[in-house]
């Protein structure tokens, strides 16, 4: 077999190298989306939920192009659609917070509200972006978002992510081969932003935070994405 690249574990011969030129040829047109999503559905490339792996091959596609084995059709921009600038920037919101600085044994119960595909998501994703030290970054891939009450007072977020393919200090401390990472990274999840809101001042909310997503977030996951 001749293999001229491999990506995410798969490798690409001259075979697969000439059908890729073919949906180029034939769907160049329509831009490198449908591209990527007329390879993923020929070679049935899913995710575990059964979704396409759509930014997972437009990264092969990318990788390809690096090499000079093929030439994609320029990016596709609508100047009078701006739904991509939307999602990339969350909305502002006018915050007008109130200072919490109870006890956590005086806070209403808590909630942890998950608001991924939800009205609620542009809410979160503001907050992250105007409070957190990180600011906001469109998640790829899988992950889910959650926003914190106690009663009607909004206390904290937490968003988790799908985990990243290869991690060193990880591997090494989980004793995992290459066999096993690939086999189990899709159990695993890790926490890419946590904020307590800045007008909260409630001893040790943090680590009881933790402690009750640490109960639910395995749930939510596989209600959403069945795995």
């Amino acid at each position: 077999m001749n293999v001229l690249l491999t990506y995410r574990k798969r490798n690409i011969t001259q075979t697969d190298l000439s059908f890729i030129l073919k949906v180029i040829d034939e769907y160049r047109s329509e831009g490198r989306s449908a591209i990527s999503r007329r390879l993923c559905e020929a070679w049935d490339w899913r995710q575990t939920n059964g979704q396409l792996k759509d930014g997972v091959c437009r990264g092969l596609l990318l990788q390809l192009e690096r090499t000079q084995l093929i030439t994609l059709p320029p990016r596709i921009i609508d100047n009078n659609n701006n739904s991509l600038r939307r999602r990339i920037t969350p909305a502002t919101f006018d915050f007008q917070p109130t200072p919490l600085t109870v006890s956590l044994s005086d806070l209403a119960p808590i909630e942890l509200r998950q608001v991924r595909r939800t009205p609620e998501e542009k809410l979160f994703n503001a907050l992250i972006r105007q409070y957190h030290y990180l600011g906001y970054c469109q998640p790829v891939g899988e992950h889910l978002k959650y926003l914190v009450y106690a009663g009607d007072k909004l206390l904290a977020c937490f968003s988790f992510s799908s985990a990243p393919y290869a991690i060193d200090c990880r591997d090494n401390f989980l004793g995992w081969s290459s066999e096993a990472r690939e086999r189990n990274r899709h159990l695993l999840a890790y926490n890419s932003r946590f904020l307590i809101l800045p007008w909260v001042r409630i001893p040790h909310l943090a680590s009881h935070l933790l402690s009750r997503i640490s109960k639910t977030i395995s749930l939510d996951w596989q209600r959403v994405y069945h795995h």
